[in-house]
């Protein structure tokens, strides 16, 4: 079963295997000189795939291609060779070479998920009975391109995680000179505001109690981008219980919507061979 169309799978899997490193069909350390043969890269990267966007256990997407040991052992693999965060990485670079990044324009949100296994940075959500949650307070530029996340408790406030969510600007290189940052009213406070200030941000801080229409300011883009987080059933309901595996999901699936923005904003300007026939 495809997890995603194929002219999105094969430009993420091609850039993929470029970052993997070469390793022998057969192990050489086996005492009688052969074993089974390694498990394909492939095989388990579109297991991954299908973990991400059908949100099923581990078991339920093995098969005989391919164990539910394996899947996870990979996983753990690439997470310590920091796979996922420079695929990421290199996505927002391609974006922003060929589109641009709109780097004066920042949109800050957090949103509450279901965590219904606990784990390292679940809490009790208010908005849920008491039952274990995950806090994801997220920051996208432009057109909705996510840039990072930091993940908490449910019951932690959006405001206390601004400051660490900002720091993930310090890996995009030089900022334009006047940067806008919209948060919610959530983050309406003094506190905020001299945080933006000793950052040399603009703050555009939605005021409590005012209804504005939703695209009245640029605070639409990260508002529908969670909505695009929980089509990915892995994120909507996180199982997973170590924080490094919660965040290697979510760079791989900033990576599909950041290459998937892409492909749509380029296919009117650009001709490549896996191009799609029609503008996705």
């Amino acid at each position: 079963m495809l997890a995603l169309p194929s002219w999105l799978t094969e430009p993420l899997w091609d850039q993929f295997a470029v970052l993997l490193p070469e390793r022998p069909e057969f192990d050489p350390d086996h005492p009688l000189g052969c074993h089974r043969r390694r498990i394909s890269d492939r095989v388990v990267f579109n297991k991954l795939l299908q973990l991400l966007r059908f949100g099923c256990s581990y078991e339920a997407i093995a098969d005989t291609t391919c164990s539910a040991t394996t899947i996870r052992s990979r996983r753990d693999e690439w997470i310590r060779q920091g796979v996922f965060a420079r695929l990421k990485q290199i996505a927002l670079d391609s974006y922003d070479r060929i589109v641009g990044l709109v780097l004066d324009q920042i949109a800050v949100d957090g949103s509450v998920t279901k965590a219904p296994g606990g784990g390292e940075v679940a809490g009790r959500s208010p908005v849920d009975r008491g039952k274990q949650g995950l806090k994801r307070s997220g920051m996208t530029v432009g057109y909705d391109i996510p840039l990072g996340r930091v993940l908490a408790g449910a019951n932690r406030h959006n405001s206390p995680l601004l400051a660490p969510t900002l720091d993930r600007l310090n890996g995009l290189g030089p900022l334009p000179e006047d940067v806008t940052v919209h948060p919610d009213a959530g983050y309406g406070s003094d506190r905020t505001r001299t945080l933006l200030h000793e950052r040399r941000l603009h703050g555009r801080i939605a005021h409590k109690g005012e209804k504005v229409p939703i695209k009245a300011s640029r605070r639409w883009h990260v508002e529908r981008t969670p909505a695009w987080h929980n089509a990915f059933q892995r994120l909507a309901r996180c199982y997973e219980r170590p924080t490094t595996v919660i965040h290697a999901f979510f760079d791989l699936a900033d990576t599909i919507i950041t290459v998937r923005s892409l492909i749509r904003r380029a296919w009117t300007t650009h001709r490549w061979d896996e191009r799609p026939n029609r503008r996705p």
